[in-house]
């Protein structure tokens, strides 16, 4: 357990301390005056921060809802219901995240909180998605041999499907992981914070070094995440 504990944080431990050594050469040499006010170790830990939370809070409540929602329409009666609602997820991925993020401004307003449900709606499609694509394409044989043997419908979700199913579920969070922390770096153009105000800062005062010390963190974040559910979705497949 130990072992295995080590392989799986190897690799974050090496991209995180790579990050955290630019991000201090950065502050202690900056280019100018203006670069120093602007790239302190308070401001960059909490646009990290604030980055985190959105990206936390969001994907938590995408999880959940995404395979909750996904298996309620897996099931044979709302079977018809669940593929209409599939084709409208595979046609709402393909809208700009951050056309979802200036829709929810006109509604909600500006703040954390509508960023987090911008996010948290955004996310949800790839997750509810392979959801219902891998329960519903688990091999009908299977189902019905279970059947057969006397199982009950929660039995064969809890014990046939949903394990067939887990490596698929899992891709589906590790693809809105990856989008999630893309498109948080947006929600700075919201008042939702994160890693974009140090994008956006640097953009604005046009100042190369903020610019790259908020586009290391948003990659190495990214690519950390990445890793982790990886790492856990090929456990999965061996446990499955």
């Amino acid at each position: 357990m130990l072992q295995t504990l080590r392989e799986w944080l190897a690799v974050p431990l090496v991209l995180a301390a790579a990050g955290a050594a630019i991000v201090v050469y950065s502050v202690n040499n900056p280019t100018d005056r203006l670069v120093a006010s602007y790239l302190t170790y308070g401001k960059v830990m909490d646009s990290l921060s604030e980055h985190l939370w959105l990206m936390l809070v969001s994907m938590i409540g995408a999880t959940v809802v995404g395979v909750l929602v996904g298996i309620m329409l897996s099931r044979p009666g709302l079977f018809y219901i669940g593929k209409g609602v599939e084709a409208i997820v595979n046609v709402g991925q393909t809208v700009p995240s951050l056309a979802v993020l200036a829709l929810f401004l006109s509604v909600l307003g500006l703040g954390f909180r509508t960023a987090v449900f911008a996010l948290f709606l955004y996310s949800i499609l790839p997750i509810l998605r392979n959801t219902f694509a891998g329960i519903v394409n688990v091999d009908s044989s299977i189902i019905e041999s279970a059947r057969g043997m006397g199982m009950s419908p929660f039995r064969i979700l809890t014990r046939i499907e949903l394990p067939i199913a887990y490596p698929i579920i899992a891709s589906g969070i590790r693809t809105a992981v990856v989008i999630n922390v893309g498109a948080a770096t947006l929600a700075t153009f919201i008042g939702g914070g994160g890693i974009g105000d140090l994008i956006v800062t640097g953009l604005s005062l046009q100042r190369e070094m903020i610019i790259l010390n908020g586009a290391v963190l948003a990659a190495i974040t990214a690519i950390i995440l990445d890793y982790l559910v990886a790492r856990f979705e090929s456990y999965l497949v061996r446990w499955s």
